[in-house]
């Protein structure tokens, strides 16, 4: 029987990681991934509650092997963090992927800022991931692989133009929300640019998930527990919505599916819903002008420069 137009192939001998995987889209992620074969590292900032997911994964799919899920730990709002466990992974050898997931959907009401004096927000959607990918690039490129940067259909509806990226004045939870997605895809798109200016041979991919909600979603413990307020809640707008299952395929289609070319953009078929389907980003991100503003405001707020020459030529990057 053909599979499906948004299922996987068999991944068997390929690895991928992902950030924020205890719970949510990335939990999901590393299911869907887990099930096809490869073998997976989950990461969070919380041992517990990432064992909890691990342990979750394996009594969900018994027919996943122990050693295909590893765990790691990586909080993407702490750069230190995000170095040492770019240093464990790089270690650990090949990677085919990497799924930059983790991030806050509920900003603070008020402005906080991280150790480093980052906007919490932008640091943890954003900067952390652009850290991550930016350490791990050889690794990636030795396997020809893929970074997929996790976008929202919210950019299409309230485009700010992240001039103040870090809303050191203005700030509102909503817009810090909107803006970093609109970061993350702007900043996917135009590493693509860059990666085939210098002749990588890496992918970047954005994905959306539609809109996904936990109280569509199976209940799991220790990974997905809604009260019955947010299952009745989220029920009444079961039209527009889906599970967090089903908002994980994108995601998973862009990061290891058959079709997925570099630059492009995926997310549900009817936007909010639906199987996944190569769509068209936002206007505002798809600016190159804005994606080399953020790119430089990136690099200067981690101090992570991308080594493009080192990965396009294959050298490893010096200890």
């Amino acid at each position: 029987m053909p599979r499906a137009p948004w299922s996987l192939p068999d991944l068997t001998g390929r690895t991928y990681l992902i950030t924020g995987s205890n719970k949510g889209l990335g939990y999901f992620s590393a299911e869907h991934l887990a099930r096809a074969g490869a073998h997976v590292v989950m990461t969070g900032r919380h041992p517990n509650r990432l064992a909890a997911a691990r342990a979750a994964l394996h009594r969900r799919n018994p027919d996943v092997a122990f050693d295909q899920v590893e765990s790691l730990l990586l909080d993407t709002s702490n750069l230190g963090s995000v170095r040492a466990a770019a240093a464990t992974a790089k270690v650990r050898g090949a990677l085919d992927g990497l799924l930059l997931n983790a991030g806050i959907v509920h900003p603070p009401e008020h402005r906080e800022t991280t150790v480093d004096g980052h906007e919490v927000v932008f640091a943890t959607n954003v900067l952390g991931h652009f850290a991550l990918a930016g350490e791990l690039l050889p690794i990636l490129a030795a396997a020809s692989g893929r970074m997929v940067w996790l976008g929202s259909m919210s950019t299409s509806m309230w485009p700010y133009n992240p001039v103040d990226p870090q809303l050191v004045d203005g700030y509102s939870a909503w817009r810090a929300y909107v803006q970093s997605k609109i970061a993350t895809t702007a900043l996917g798109l135009e590493a693509d640019r860059r990666l085939r200016e210098a002749g990588v041979p890496v992918r970047s991919v954005v994905a959306h998930p539609g809109y996904s909600t936990s109280g569509r979603t199976a209940g799991i413990a220790g990974v997905n527990e809604p009260t019955k307020l947010t299952r009745f809640t989220d029920n009444l707008q079961a039209v527009i919505t889906q599970s967090k299952e089903d908002g994980a395929l994108p995601l998973v289609q862009a990061l290891a599916g058959d079709g997925v070319e570099g630059g492009s953009f995926w997310g549900p078929r009817f936007v909010a819903t639906g199987a996944p389907r190569a769509a068209k980003p936002s206007r505002i991100t798809r600016s190159r002008e804005i994606g080399e503003r953020l790119w430089t405001a990136a690099e200067e707020a981690t101090g992570v420069h991308w080594p493009f020459a080192a990965a396009a030529n294959g050298v490893p990057e010096p200890d």
